[in-house]
């Protein structure tokens, strides 16, 4: 029975959130439960991929619960073509809990997709329009950029095998933070002799050997390739320390863009973001930045990353988390793409905090 009537506070908060956004001008869709799961699972992090609940079909392959809705929306989209449009959405995602069993493996989500139209206009309309509906609660909002880290992981000096590396582990912290450690020269050992590749003619493993000489080629330029210099490394542990009022960050970063000027195109869109969130009446000079913010959450976030959590609960996971995913829209888009950025609420959780009707 509290099963039931938690569910029935969710579904009506739900009703009223999806009505904020219908009235921004967002057309109602839905997605199937059970996706194919090919695609789909290549596109989340690596949190979410261990945690989804697949199946096998014996006329469609490998299918999965949807564990979000950006995904199939954003195939939708595209499939249609890459015109300006937005949707929003409200149902049920399903993610297994195997460390925290008191965190349910199936919850209610609402959420608000753009499709077009100005990056930092749109950002900020995202961001606007999700603190509107939940502005009678006492949340603390956070906003990051995804993309000031990966522009400035493309500006390091050093071969581009280990720039992509780093972007690949972007949403790793741990994985991130040892692979530019090894890279700056820290806990570097010299490698044992490596085969020649022209006597490998079996297979090793699973892997043929033209894949093993492909690798093994790939350690022999990086034991060549010379450390990534001890100040580029204390510039990107700068931009991933950063904590404080947004204003403060952006002033912090222009000082860093003289010496790692890659990351100047993705300040100054921070800066019209933060114009922008202003001109809808957002008060930027209180608003959090934390440069490491959305690096535990889905892989598709390549620029702005925003949330809004509980500052009375502590313990609940994020009411409300989104950004932008402009990279997704390409790989989906066979070809096409288009700029898009999106958010999603949990109105079970509203419904926990004593804010259901």
């Amino acid at each position: 029975m509290i099963r039931s009537e938690a569910k029935r506070a969710a579904r009506e908060r739900a009703a009223q959130l999806m009505g904020v956004f219908t009235s921004a001008g967002a057309q109602p869709v839905e997605a199937d439960l059970l996706l194919p799961a090919e695609t789909l699972l290549d596109l989340y992090g690596e949190d979410i991929r261990a945690r989804a609940y697949v199946t096998s079909d014996p006329l469609r392959g490998e299918m999965m619960l949807r564990p979000d809705f950006t995904v199939p929306v954003v195939q939708m989209h595209m499939a249609g073509g890459a015109e300006p449009a937005r949707y929003t959405y409200a149902g049920e995602v399903f993610r297994r809990q195997e460390t925290d069993l008191t965190r349910p493996n199936e919850y209610l989500q609402v959420g608000l997709e753009l499709f077009g139209g100005d990056p930092a206009e749109a950002d900020a309309e995202v961001f606007a329009l999700i603190a509107e509906a939940l502005a009678p609660l006492r949340l603390r909002a956070v906003i990051g950029d995804i993309g000031i880290l990966m522009a400035a992981v493309q500006g390091l000096s050093t071969s581009e095998d280990r720039r992509q590396a780093l972007l690949r582990h972007i949403w790793r912290p741990r994985r991130f933070r040892a692979m530019l450690e090894r890279f700056g020269g820290h806990g570097m050992r010299r490698r044992p002799p490596l085969p020649d590749p022209d006597t490998l003619e079996e297979p090793v493993g699973k892997r043929t050997a033209r894949e093993v000489a492909e690798r093994l080629e790939a350690i022999r330029r990086d034991a060549e390739t010379p450390p990534i210099a001890a100040h580029e490394v204390a510039l990107i542990d700068s931009l991933l320390g950063l904590r404080e009022t947004a204003p403060n960050v952006l002033a912090a970063l222009r000082d860093i863009a003289v010496d790692l000027p890659m990351i100047s195109t993705a300040v100054d869109r921070l800066a019209a973001r933060l114009d922008a969130l202003v001109a809808r009446g957002i008060d930027v000079e209180g608003l959090a930045f934390e440069g490491s913010y959305g690096r535990t959450s889905m892989e598709y976030y390549d620029g702005f990353v925003f949330g809004f959590s509980s500052q009375d609960r502590p313990d609940l996971a994020p009411v409300a988390t989104g950004g932008r995913y402009d990279a997704l829209t390409r790989v989906l888009g066979q070809g096409r793409e288009i700029p898009a950025v999106g958010g999603v609420i949990r109105p079970g959780l509203l419904a926990r905090m004593g804010d259901a009707p």
